[in-house]
Parts: structure tokens; C-alpha cells; sequence
């Protein structure tokens, strides 16, 4: 496999990476490192958006003609490799990652006219509304009611899990139309307004003391018929095509960051026979990490190799989804052992980008557990490892 990129490409390099030197605050980069979950908080996420935006950088994947950068397939990963080792906060997924290309895709051209924009403009941030209780895996069990009301539906029910609805003013949901037929069949797929009667955003707080999701419910909420993506009860269709793009697998690029944090940390914590770097268990546990994070790399090239013949990636996105969720959990799992009981204290005025209070420890102490919790979930959002598995079990081996 040749690996190596063109001097056209090696140039674009380049400029991204002055770009990113003279975009990026410190705030910004402390704001990324320092984020103790899966996504980072709005202000931050909305303020690298901006940035982004006024550039003509917000939407790398995106075809030029809808306002996205119209950027090859190589740089695209370049542009991800080299705002994620450059620091770069990470942008929220569900609107420019879900939203709009799910909307390229199946949206009206009244539909694509007014969000795509909104979207690309950061003035529109989407939270998703697919888990419900008992419908999570078998999402096709899915009981939120949409009753025809006339031009409009009225939605009762509830979703969970719901990332950021508490920043969210748009959400793109899942609702049941009908119960004949198989469950996928009753399915119909509706873009909604948070600020709508009905609605009522309660907070979720996960063991680690952080923010993130949410339950939200329904009472009687109406909804214009207007804003049904594809057609009614084919839901399931659009709702497939969309998690293509959600489970668009692992950045060995953010797992190599991190495993160098934690050389680095491990160079600076002492133990009784010396430094944690030197110790051979440990290191051994960094080295295999850094050998299994070199073959998810591979896996990314392959998977770019095929993308750019007009090929389908196929299970590698499974691969991709299943090893990255290991491997960060594994990661965050090391960072908790390097540390010690300076994982411990609860401190998160001190994880906060901005602020001066000095952490107990080293600064990676204050975001370990934190992360270490959170990342549990990463091998359950967007299709369970068991799913993925299954995928590859069927696909791949045939069973």
C-alpha cells in the first residue's frame, strides 16, 4: 500500500497547518484538551464553528454546491488528522455531520434552501431524537406517537440520551406514524423546533458530574407536516442513511494524542523503583496500545483507498466504530493507572478553559475520570460494539 501523499496535497498540508497556528487560541486548545467527554461544551464548540465559518472551512465533507468545501477525499483527512493534532476543538456531529448531509440526501429543495445554511452558519445546532427507554439497539421499537392533526402531527412521548438538547434549538427525531405492518414500516422521520409547546428538556447527569444528554418529552406537540424528510412511515430509509454517516468510525490521529499525553504524564509520575516510564508493565501497556493504534490507522487508509475508487467501505466502518470505542476506553483506562490516587479529586473549576485554579496533581488528573466515565458509552452510542459485531459476524464472516 502506498501511503505517501502528492506535493499538491503535502502543500495543502501546510497551509491548514498555518492556519490552525494562527486560528487557535489558547483557550480554545485548552478548551479541547481539558473537555471531559465525548463532545465539548457550546461555547467553545460554537466559537471554533465561527471561526470556521467566516474561513470557508465549516464543512469539509460537504459538495461545494451546498456550501461545503468541494475538498478530495485525502484532504479532507488531512484537515482531520491536523486539527486534531494540533489541538483543535471538535465540532458538535449532529448538524454538520448528520443533519446536513442526511439532508443532501433525502431533504426537499425547500428543505436543503432553508437549513443547510442555518446549519453551515452555526445560527441552527441539532441535538438528535432517536433512544428512547427500551428502544436503544432495537431502535425499531421506537413508541414516540405522531397522530395526524390535520396539516400538522402531535408528538407524545419521550427520547433519551439525548446529546446537548439543552443547547439544541433544532432536532431531527423519529416518531411513530403507524403500528401495521413491521415496526421499521411505522417509522417517519420529522425536523422539529425545541422552542415548540410541549416540549420540556430535563438534564441527565453522568457519574462523573458532567452534562452532556438528556430526556426529552412530548406532550402534545405539533408538528407541520412540512418538515417530514423523505415520506411518511419511511422513516427507517432516512434514518439508515444518516447513521452512515454517525458511525463514520475512529481518529487514530486523537488516539495518538493521547497515548503521547500519556508517555509524557508517565515521564513525570514517580513510583518506588523510579519513573512510571520506566516501568516494563507499563510501558509494555503503552507500547501495545501504540501497535493496535498504528493497525486502526491502516484500517483508514484502506477504508480512504476504497472511497476514493467510488468503492463502499463496507464493514470497516463496523471495524472502525468497535476498535476506536475499545481503544479510547483504553486509553482513559491507562491515564486513571498513571495517575494514581491523583485521578481522584473532584475538581472541575479546574477543568474549566479560562480559569487559573491550580489542579490537584498533574493536569491531566483533572479530566481522567471524567473521561474514564464518560468514554464507557462510546462502545454504546451510534450502535453498540454487540451490533457491530454482528454486522461484521454477517458481512464478513458469513454467519
Amino acid at each position: 500500500m502506498d501511503i505517501s501523499f502528492s506535493h499538491e496535497h503535502e502543500t495543502f498540508r501546510e497551509e491548514v497547518r498555518t492556519f490552525l497556528d494562527e486560528a487557535l487560541t489558547d483557550e480554545l486548545r485548552e478548551a479541547q484538551r481539558f473537555c471531559p467527554g465525548m463532545f465539548l461544551d457550546y461555547e467553545h464548540n460554537i466559537r471554533w464553528h465561527k471561526i470556521l465559518y467566516a474561513k470557508g472551512w465549516i464543512a469539509p465533507s460537504w459538495p461545494e454546491e451546498y456550501g461545503g468545501t468541494g475538498w478530495d477525499l485525502t484532504r479532507r483527512y488531512i484537515w482531520s488528522t491536523e486539527t486534531t493534532l494540533a489541538g483543535a476543538p471538535s465540532l458538535a456531529p449532529m448538524g454538520l455531520g448528520m443533519c446536513g448531509p442526511m439532508l443532501i440526501g433525502h431533504g426537499t429543495q425547500q428543505q436543503q434552501d432553508y437549513y443547510l445554511p442555518r446549519i453551515l452558519s452555526g445560527e441552527d445546532y441539532w441535538c438528535q431524537g432517536y433512544s428512547e427507554p427500551g428502544s436503544g439497539s432495537d431502535l425499531a421499537s421506537l413508541k414516540l406517537r405522531a397522530e395526524s392533526d390535520g396539516d400538522y402531527y402531535r408528538l407524545n412521548g419521550t427520547k433519551i440520551w439525548t446529546t446537548h438538547a439543552h443547547f439544541a434549538n433544532r432536532m431531527f427525531c423519529l416518531v411513530r406514524t403507524s403500528d401495521s405492518g413491521i415496526p421499521q414500516a411505522g417509522i417517519t422521520f420529522l425536523l422539529l423546533d425545541m422552542d415548540s409547546d410541549g416540549i420540556t428538556v430535563d438534564p441527565i447527569v453522568f457519574a462523573s458530574g458532567t452534562h452532556e444528554v438528556n430526556q426529552v418529552f412530548f406532550d402534545d406537540v405539533r408538528v407541520p407536516k412540512a418538515s417530514v424528510v423523505g415520506e411518511e412511515h419511511q422513516g427507517w430509509t432516512v434514518a439508515k442513511y444518516l447513521l452512515e454517516f454517525e458511525r463514520g468510525g475512529a481518529s487514530s490521529a486523537g488516539h495518538q494524542t493521547a497515548l503521547s499525553r500519556l508517555r509524557q504524564l508517565a515521564g513525570i509520575i514517580e513510583t518506588d523503583e523510579g519513573l512510571l516510564a520506566d516501568d516494563p508493565i507499563f510501558k509494555r501497556k503503552l507500547d501495545e496500545a501504540e501497535i493496535s493504534i498504528l493497525a486502526l490507522q491502516y484500517t483508514e487508509f484502506r477504508t480512504m483507498a476504497a472511497l476514493s475508487q467510488g468503492q463502499n467501505p463496507g464493514p470497516e466502518s463496523s471495524i472502525m466504530k468497535t476498535l476506536g470505542a475499545d481503544m479510547g476506553q483504553r486509553l482513559s483506562e491507562l491515564a486513571v493507572e498513571a495517575l494514581g490516587l491523583y485521578a481522584a479529586p473532584y475538581q472541575p473549576e479546574a477543568r474549566s478553559a479560562g480559569q487559573n485554579t491550580a489542579p490537584v496533581g498533574p493536569a491531566e488528573g483533572v479530566v481522567a475520570f471524567a473521561r474514564y466515565f464518560n468514554l464507557r458509552a462510546s462502545s454504546i452510542a451510534g450502535g453498540t460494539n454487540e451490533v457491530q459485531k454482528n454486522i461484521l459476524a454477517k458481512l464478513v464472516l458469513g454467519l
